[in-house]
């Protein structure tokens, strides 16, 4: 990256990607192509912020294969974890006598679903009763347990839903009229439907990250692919859209790069440093 006089900055001092989806392939790896552009931005002066629906325990292999150190905004802007210490700076957890009445709110309109829990913490586990599938995820913990009145054992920071024949659209759009403002709803994946605490997003916790950075929200790029995504594209000053994601994430982004598997944040990236490198050629 050229560091001579009259060369452009990087226009960007904070970038802001999610995981899944966004920043790892569908196989769970980050590339080399896309680890390299990355690691030209944060030498750049750049910061790089995880941006994850994942709480802590699911995020933090990651973090350590990346070698990131820096401050991650997970479990849907619920916790903000310092990676190089490894240790909670924020959490906010979900009322579990709110949880549970939001779930019968649902299961009302809806009939019984299949549901899990995610207990807050760094070492939180996370608990599912027997219908709920984890998919292609593997959480650093997940138990299945007979009595769903275990969930609400410790404090949780959210809870999954699905059900047997809805779609994940179709199952947002009924359970945020059911549950009559007593949690928020978010898809953040495929077969990925949750409560959060009302107000949780995550623009609301890349905030605080960036405010511990000294960062502001005109200074970011955010890459995301799913509707939980677009809080986070309303905060940031660029929204950058995987092809593929979700329509209504597609609606409000900036623009739109090539998929996870052909490294879309690298090619984002790479473009901004070219223009960085000709300025000062």
């Amino acid at each position: 990256m050229s560091t001579e006089r009259g060369a452009a900055p990087f226009p960007y001092r904070l970038v802001a990607t999610d995981l899944d989806g966004t920043l790892l392939r569908e196989d769970g790896t980050v590339s080399a192509r896309t680890r390299a552009a990355l690691a030209a931005v944060t030498a750049s002066g750049a910061a790089h912020v995880v941006v994850t629906g994942r709480s802590v325990p699911w995020t933090r292999d990651i973090l350590e294969d990346l070698g990131y150190e820096g401050l991650a905004v997970c479990g849907q802007g619920s916790q903000l974890y310092h990676a190089g210490e490894r240790r909670l700076l924020t959490s906010l957890t979900l009322d579990r006598s709110v949880a549970r009445l939001a779930i019968a709110k649902v299961e009302a309109e809806l009939g019984p679903l299949a549901l899990a829990v995610s207990q807050d913490g760094t070492d939180g586990t996370v608990l599912m009763d027997e219908r709920y599938v984890l998919g292609g995820r593997k959480p650093a913990r997940a138990k299945v347990v007979d009595d769903t009145a275990r969930f609400w054992d410790a404090p949780v920071n959210k809870v999954y839903l699905q059900h047997p024949r809805l779609t994940d659209d179709e199952l947002t759009r009924a359970a945020r009229g059911a549950v009559g403002g007593l949690t928020d709803v978010v898809m953040a994946g495929p077969g990925v439907v949750e409560l959060v605490p009302v107000g949780l997003t995550k623009a609301r916790g890349l905030s605080l990250a960036a405010r511990r950075l000294g960062l502001r929200a005109d200074e970011a790029i955010a890459f995301g692919d799913m509707p939980n995504d677009i809080p986070m594209f309303a905060w940031a000053r660029h929204g950058v859209a995987m092809a593929g994601a979700h329509e209504e994430l597609r609606a409000v982004a900036d623009e739109i790069t090539t998929s996870n598997d052909e490294d879309g944040v690298a090619v984002v990236l790479e473009r901004l440093l070219a223009h960085e490198g000709v300025a000062g050629a």
